[in-house]
């Protein structure tokens, strides 16, 4: 009884208009929903369709309580009902469920069910579940940064819960006291796995209960004015406290997890029929009419008109164009700075040498000045004197302050993921961040470098992670396993990233200047061997810029091509200086310094020229980077060749901690040497 008063009361004090229009949006929504599957029957798409139908209540209170103006949505596959909320149209829900171009998420590039419109602030999310939590992290940071209005709001089912960066993203937002909703609807499946198999605890948002600056909420889901108040009060004091809330939301999933699911295998007939009886929209029907808010004739109007509208969404949506296969090249690179003081990426200087760590130190610190827009972060970047674990960052907490140079909890993912988020909340934002401490340590963020090489592509060029991710790369240093691992062979492999790997110090300033001032992302990894080497130390020219794609020829030659990058290009200039002394060849190294774009020009030039090719690099022979480099040669300069590619590397181990059994696994200068030798021979 006491029930019935308190909805009573929230029916009469809401206006008509508004009750008329939820109900509108619920049952569009609801129709939406109903005629996915039918695409897919018709073989015309919607492949993958997650039913929205018994999340109605929260979903519908989440879209109603974004503001576009101020706040940023991070729907996950199953917010149809939200994104309609929000203020997307059926044609827009259509298009992206058939995968047209005209699909505002992105053209047809990303899943079915994967609503978003960026403009308005409603992201792009991956189909990596609960990832977004940490985008809506770091925007939320971003907003807090820039003293702006509006909250992020993170939706996502219970079981997403179970990952390790969602609880990354809430220790991170419960930690820095960030405005982010975190929205659990909680239906009680992850696809077929109960909730039980998921947590100890019936409500998952317990789990977080002892968190400090984190408020939790609970309401029923099914409910549409429970929900609303629920999301109309995290919402205000999510922005209000400038802290986190998370609204746990009990719903029932009516149907299968989505069409590719057969719920009827692990669901008994007594579970459907209850689901289906605590239906959220035929509920709010029912009180409408029973508490005369409304008129059986006012919603069977309504019905009627939801039935014109989806109609006429469906015959836009068909008669739109499909993506043009084509158009797969574009947007998989973000719009690249180019050089204008040094367009080659090279100069005559003669002053006097830095190391390349100074190289590295010093080039930060200029582009912290002439963008003020610059953030980085990482672990141990700024305690006191400390500056990152090899003191790149030196000095520069004490300059540029805590807002713009902060330490990062050790973790990875949280690292990657809130620099992806929080360059979303202004174009001119530019992270830079230590992925890890040592780059055999970056494998936990591998999830979200995946997610974020793809960003640009995948929402059609609307969003451009500006993201330089540094990794201190390689051996030389006795540090064995997680200290002494080269990892561009895995990640040169994942389109939508550049990669740079620098050998002297003025190319360490000139490719961390360019990445600094690109869109979208790069992966810069520096030889640590290197970091304090006289060997790497050059003059550097004020603002020195490298192009990316520029190979830079380090020694001239006529008979062989070394072509290196990293640790191993000093060797390959002593294996050849060697080898020239002993009257044996006079052999051209060439640094490609990038790897990604790769100078391919440059390499078949030096090939045709001196007709044998050794490529060289630190990590392993098998599988590594060179692989790619000596296919390009056998397929397009074959013709130059007069004897076959040759490959020094490591061997197929990982790097041991002794110095006797790394100096085993490593390249050094005699092996190249020996390599250079045979292939002279041949």
């Amino acid at each position: 009884m006491k029930s019935d008063v308190k909805e009573i009361y929230k029916i009469r004090t809401t206006e008509k208009e508004t009750l008329l229009k939820w109900y509108h949006l619920l049952r569009l929504g609801r129709s939406l929903d109903e005629r996915a599957p039918n695409y897919l029957k018709q073989a015309i798409g919607w492949s993958y369709h997650a039913p929205a139908a018994g999340h109605d209540g929260i979903q519908l209170a989440i879209g109603q309580n974004f503001d576009r103006s101020k706040d940023h949505l991070f729907p996950y596959y199953r917010d149809l009902q939200t994104c309609l909320a929000a203020g997307l149209t059926a044609e827009e829900i259509i298009f992206n469920g058939i995968s047209k171009d005209t699909d505002v998420a992105g053209g047809g590039r990303h899943m079915s069910n994967h609503f978003a419109k960026p403009e308005w602030n409603i992201h792009n999310v991956s189909s990596s579940t609960g990832n977004h939590t940490l985008h809506a992290a770091g925007i939320a940071r971003g907003i807090k940064t820039y003293k702006a209005k509006g909250v992020a709001i993170s939706s996502q089912g219970e079981s997403s819960v179970s990952e390790g960066y969602v609880y990354e993203a809430i220790n991170g937002a419960s930690n820095e006291e960030l405005p982010v909703v975190f929205v659990i609807q909680d239906n009680g499946y992850g696809i077929s796995v109960p909730k039980e198999d998921q947590t100890a605890n019936r409500k998952v948002a317990k789990n977080f209960e002892g968190m400090k600056n984190l408020r939790i909420i609970y309401c029923n889901g099914k409910d549409v004015f429970d929900s609303m108040n629920a999301m109309t009060e995290a919402v205000k004091w999510a922005e209000e406290e400038q802290k986190p809330v998370i609204v746990h939301a009990n719903c029932v999933r009516i149907h299968s997890h989505s069409n590719s699911d057969r719920h009827e295998l692990y669901r008994d007939k007594a579970e459907l029929n209850y689901v289906k009886e605590y239906d959220p929209l035929a509920k709010y029907r029912r009180m409408l009419i029973r508490y005369e808010r409304a008129s059986e004739e006012e919603l069977e109007e309504i019905d009627a008109k939801v039935k014109k509208e989806v109609l006429a969404a469906h015959k836009a949506a068909m008669a739109a164009p499909d993506p043009k296969p084509e158009s797969v090249y574009d947007f998989v690179f973000a719009p690249a700075y180019e050089p204008k003081k040094f367009p080659d990426g090279l100069h005559k200087h003669d002053g006097e040498p830095k190391k390349l760590i100074e190289a590295l130190n010093g080039t930060l610190k200029e582009e912290f000045r002439h963008n003020p827009h610059t953030y980085i972060w990482g672990q141990d970047m700024a305690n006191k004197d400390k500056g990152g674990i090899f003191n790149v960052s030196k000095g520069m907490q004490q300059e540029f302050g805590k807002e713009r140079v902060f330490n990062a909890p050790i973790a990875e993912d949280y690292i990657m993921g809130t620099a992806n988020g929080m360059s979303r909340f202004n174009k001119d934002i530019r992270i830079v961040i230590e992925g890890a401490e040592f780059a055999d340590y970056f494998w936990p963020a591998m999830e979200q470098f995946v997610e974020t090489t793809h960003e640009y592509w995948r929402t059609k060029g609307q969003f451009s992670p500006n993201v330089t991710v540094r990794l201190a790369s390689g051996g030389y240093i006795g540090g064995g396993l997680y200290h002494s691992q080269t990892i561009e062979g895995a990640l040169t492999t994942f389109p939508g990233v550049r990669v740079v790997y620098p050998s002297y110090a003025d190319d360490a300033a000139g490719l961390l200047r360019t990445a600094m001032r690109s869109e979208g992302m790069t992966l810069y990894l520096e030889p640590k061997a290197l970091y304090n080497s006289p060997k790497a130390a050059t003059p550097i020219p004020d603002e020195f810029e490298v192009p990316y794609g520029k190979a830079r020829i380090r020694r001239e030659g006529t008979d062989l091509t070394i072509i290196t990058y990293g640790n191993t290009t000093h060797m390959c200039v002593e294996a050849a200086n060697a080898l020239k002394e002993e009257g044996i060849g006079n052999i051209e190294v060439m640094d490609l310094r990038s790897l990604i774009p790769l100078d391919k020009e440059a390499i078949l030039a030096s090939i045709k020229k001196t007709s044998r090719a050794l490529v060289v690099h630190e990590d392993k022979v098998f599988a590594g980077f060179g692989a790619e480099v000596s296919a390009i040669i056998t397929e397009l300069g074959f013709e130059y060749l007069d004897a076959p590619v040759k490959r020094v590397g490591s061997v197929f181990t990982p790097v041991g901690f002794n110095r006797i059994l790394e100096a085993e696994i490593l390249p050094d200068t005699q092996k190249i040497k020996s390599a250079a030798a045979d292939l002279l021979a041949y």
